[in-house]
């Protein structure tokens, strides 16, 4: 049965002062704003979505709602020598278990590097069965790097099913002369924000946890 629930939306924002120079030269100006104003922005929302604690003004982020990393079956305490890339495939197996297919995993650039470094037996590299082109791929899915999510853990989940974002109002550049001693000192600050929201549907459709604690629980005795 569906169930009733609400999803607040949030503005998220930012601000900075420029001269009365700056804003007289528009060119520059549409440059600077251009490049750097919503991009500053839209990592803050990056990491509300992935993050946010659901407190305040904060988003529900995706590791918020997700299901914790949990073995079922034959791999707890069965896996000689667990690692990091052990983790990713028990977490795309308890997603199959419930019935999702993961269609990305997220993971903190330190840790993806990391894993890039991981050796077999024989001391040769497992990126050539785990890293293809531009687009890195580990086991057939898509991994994206990011900084919002913290270093240590990791998200597998179905994002196309599993959540959306909401943009009730998309980024709005304003400029107030009247804040502060804008007036005396001859300056313009400039508001960079948005109004989203975020529905997590299907929580089981991910699976969040840290890398130490995971492979603690496969390692064999």
């Amino acid at each position: 049965d569906m169930t009733a629930s609400d999803a607040n939306v949030r503005k998220i924002g930012t601000y900075f002062r420029i001269s009365e120079e700056m804003l007289a030269d528009t060119p520059q100006l549409t440059s600077y704003l251009s490049a750097r104003a919503p991009e500053k922005l839209l990592e803050v929302e990056d990491t509300q979505i992935i993050s946010g604690d659901g407190t305040g003004v904060n988003l529900s982020g995706i590791t918020n709602d997700a299901a914790a990393f949990d073995l079922t079956g034959e791999f707890a305490d069965a896996v000689d020598s667990a690692n990091e890339f052990d983790v990713l495939i028990a977490s795309l197996n308890q997603l199959a278990i419930a019935n999702y297919t993961a269609d990305a995993i997220m993971l903190h650039p330190t840790d993806f590097h990391k894993i890039l470094l991981l050796k077999d037996s024989t001391a040769e590299y497992i990126k050539k069965d785990v890293y293809q082109g531009l687009q890195p791929t580990f086991n057939g899915v898509r991994v994206v790097l990011s900084t919002a999510i913290t270093a240590g853990t990791f998200l597998v989940g179905n994002f196309a099913q599993g959540t959306q974002l909401w943009v009730r109002d998309n980024v709005n550049v304003e400029f107030f002369r009247e804040d502060g001693t804008n007036v005396r000192d001859g300056f313009v600050t400039v508001r960079v924000s948005e109004r989203v929201a975020l529905t997590n549907y299907l929580p089981n459709a991910f699976v969040y946890g840290t890398f130490s604690t995971a492979i603690a629980s496969l390692e064999t005795p």
